[in-house]
């Protein structure tokens, strides 16, 4: 289980992204699942989309966060972390 804690201090939405690093330019079936899993507690943050490799989230202004709890456990190395906006990213494990 990990949680995600924002500042937004963009004025608009920022994004935050979460991937399954691969060693191509597509995931196939060998590729890390590390998305699935349950997304819970939100508060303030919204439009999330998933997919078994991939997780976005759209950011308000302000403060935000949420609970994601993976299905598998999530291997050091096999994740990276993308945002746009100005925003500071807090992630407790």
């Amino acid at each position: 289980m990990a949680t995600f804690s924002f500042i937004n201090l963009s004025s608009g939405s920022a994004y935050f992204f979460m991937e399954s690093v691969t060693t191509s330019s597509f995931y196939t079936a060998n590729s890390p699942t590390n998305a699935i899993g349950t997304y819970s507690s939100f508060t303030g943050s919204g439009g999330l989309v998933t997919s078994s490799y991939i997780f976005g989230v759209v950011l308000p202004e302000g403060s935000s966060s949420f609970v994601f709890t993976p299905t598998v456990s999530i291997t050091t190395g096999s994740v990276y972390f993308r945002g746009t906006g100005n925003l500071t990213a807090t992630i407790t494990v």
